[in-house]
């Protein structure tokens, strides 16, 4: 079964095929990783902020220098600020792979931290607008 190559491309032997792969497959676990710490930074900041918007129901709550609105923003968007670092050094090192061999496939990890960062945007949006 012969893959098709771009035209200028060099027809690798198989054990650096097998590296290059390797090499693709780890980019592609450590950008899964970024998304689940990307993600459990996220519901963990937005949970945090519903949890205590339920309890601190009670008038006369003292004022506090943090907040758990501000808490909540805060990891919310240390969790977006990850993702988005994430995806830039994945997105380069994929770049970087495929000036050496044109035919790595796209990244499907990079795209569901994409799907992710748009839930976080709005998770931080509702948190900001809502009092």
């Amino acid at each position: 079964m012969a893959t098709k190559t771009a035209p200028s491309a060099i027809e690798l032997d198989t054990s650096t095929r097998l590296a290059y792969d390797r090499t693709r497959l780890a980019y592609e676990n450590t950008m899964m990783a970024w998304v689940r710490t990307a993600t459990s930074l996220i519901t963990f900041g937005f949970s945090v902020y519903k949890f205590f918007q339920f309890e601190m129901k009670a008038p006369g709550q003292a004022e506090r220098l943090i907040t758990p609105r501000i808490f909540g923003m805060t990891m919310i968007s240390v969790g977006l600020v990850s993702l988005f670092a994430a995806t830039v050094q994945h997105v380069m090192s994929l770049r970087r792979l495929r000036a050496q061999d044109p035919d790595v496939p796209r990244s499907i990890a990079a795209l569901l931290a994409g799907l992710i960062s748009i839930l976080g945007v709005l998770a931080l949006l509702a948190v900001l607008f809502r009092q």
